[in-house]
This record gives C-alpha cells, sequence and structure tokens, in this order.
C-alpha cells in the first residue's frame, strides 16, 4: 500500500495494524543454554522429573527459578510417563447384609439445597440403616 501513494500510517489504519506490531523484532532467547542443560541432565537421568532436574542445577550452583525449569522441561517434552498401577484380581463381590436391630449401622451424607434468596443450606442427613 505505501508503494501506491498510501503512508504508512494510513496503510496501518486501514488494516487496523498497529506501528509498534509492524516494527516489532522479538527479543533473543536468554533460555537457550538453560535449555541445553535441562535436556542434557533429563537424556542419562529418564525418571527424573522437572523438580528432581531444577535440584541437580542448584547443586550444580546455577541460581535458577523453579517455574522457569517446569516451564521449559515442559517446553521440551521431557514429561516422564506416569507408571500404570499394577491391577490387582477383583475377589468376588458379596452383598451387603441388612443390621439385624437398631443403632448397629449408620449412614450419613451432606444435602446442599438453595433459598429463593439464592443462599446456600448445607444439611446433614444421618440415617439408621436398620430402620426401612
Amino acid at each position: 500500500m505505501v508503494s501506491r501513494g498510501l503512508s504508512e500510517r494510513r496503510a496501518l489504519c486501514v488494516i487496523r495494524m498497529s506501528a509498534s506490531a509492524l516494527r516489532y523484532q522479538p527479543a533473543p532467547d536468554r533460555n537457550e543454554t538453560l535449555r541445553e542443560r535441562i535436556v542434557a541432565l533429563a537424556h542419562p537421568h529418564r525418571r527424573y522429573g522437572a523438580g528432581m532436574i531444577y535440584l541437580k542445577l542448584r547443586q550444580a550452583g546455577e541460581q535458577v527459578n523453579h517455574k522457569r525449569v517446569e516451564r521449559l522441561y515442559a517446553s521440551a517434552r521431557l514429561q516422564v510417563k506416569r507408571r500404570k498401577r499394577k491391577k490387582t484380581p477383583s475377589s468376588e463381590r458379596k452383598p451387603l447384609g441388612r443390621p439385624d436391630a437398631a443403632n448397629q449401622v449408620w449412614s450419613m451424607d451432606f444435602v446442599f439445597d438453595r433459598t429463593a434468596e439464592r443462599r446456600v443450606i448445607k444439611n446433614l442427613t444421618i440415617v439408621d440403616d436398620a430402620h426401612p
């Protein structure tokens, strides 16, 4: 548009873009060396998470913020995969028996409700399981 005789300011107004966005120069990445150190520590120790990498960096004498380490660790896709829980064989299910007399088994639960004025009412409901 500038080559067609339109000023830069007017052209930016037409496309609704700020002059600062046009002239923006990204700052150099100041985390590059830290990112390389994190990757170098994470590869020989596969089970280390971001917290352990942070501790190893601090032990090496590097002053670094733990949140920055966590962010760079995640951006490098170094998250440790969670181990699956060992499944135990389930035992045979049996129905619960009814109590023989009163005051043997009690059940309780919280019940929430709202009034017309939108105030919350919290009720503790207690039931003797022997009585139907």
